[in-house]
């Protein structure tokens, strides 16, 4: 996640501040977008190429990226519940979403002892990983949040916060997805498969690490 604000400063009330967000999704361009290009007032892009992870960037001001997120995982939800329609299926999965951040900026999000990241998980009721290793050929990492879609937006408004207040330290050296054939594995060698939604509406299947109830989840991601 790339923050800035105008003049490199953070405004006052943070309405008018300017945000760029990187997600990690999978799936293809579609209407979906296009419809939350036009109501959210954000800019959002998505990634070429022909591997099926993409990288989603989304642009704007606060109060157009917030809508954004809304809408996205509003749309997630949404296609979770028509999948589980036909389904054998009793548990409803969570919305998740992976976010891009800047290595140096993980330190601040987890906070000392795990203090910051236990604090947004209590106060959003959204549960919050972040990737013990940085992404392949970056100095970015993963940082997972699941939960409601209500939950989901509060958890990236502070994470924002976070992220306004520390900035990334050094040059950052963007992840950028290659094809591959292999699924995601996470360390200890635990793996769920949960429904998350393309941009296109179409579902497809992530490999989860199993969160962990009592620590901060710090997973490693292997290729």
């Amino acid at each position: 996640m790339n923050l800035s604000t105008k003049d490199g400063k953070i405004l006052d009330g943070g309405l008018n501040v300017m945000l760029t967000i990187r997600l990690l999704m999978h799936g293809k361009k579609g209407e979906t977008v296009k419809k939350m290009r036009e109501e959210s007032g954000a800019r959002i892009n998505i990634s070429e190429g022909s591997c099926p992870e993409r990288i989603v960037t989304i642009t704007g001001p606060t109060d157009a990226i917030f809508k954004a997120f809304s809408m996205i995982a509003v749309k997630f939800e949404e296609e979770i519940n028509a999948s589980m329609t036909n389904s054998t299926v009793t548990s409803k999965p969570p919305v998740t979403l992976r976010l891009v951040v800047p290595a140096s900026q993980c330190g601040s999000l987890i906070g000392k002892g795990g203090s910051k990241i236990k604090e947004i998980r209590e106060t959003t009721g959204a549960q919050v990983q972040v990737a013990g290793d940085m992404l392949p050929n970056s100095t970015e990492r993963a940082v997972t949040i699941s939960g409601s879609p209500e939950a989901i937006i509060q958890c990236v408004k502070q994470i924002c916060v976070v992220m306004l207040e520390s900035p990334p330290k050094g040059a950052t050296i963007p992840y950028r997805p290659k094809s591959t054939s292999t699924p995601i594995l996470f360390a200890g060698g635990q793996m769920r498969t949960d429904t998350i939604l393309g941009s296109a509406g179409t579902p497809a299947v992530l490999a989860q690490p199993q969160p962990s109830p009592v620590s901060v989840c710090l997973f490693l991601i292997k290729t």
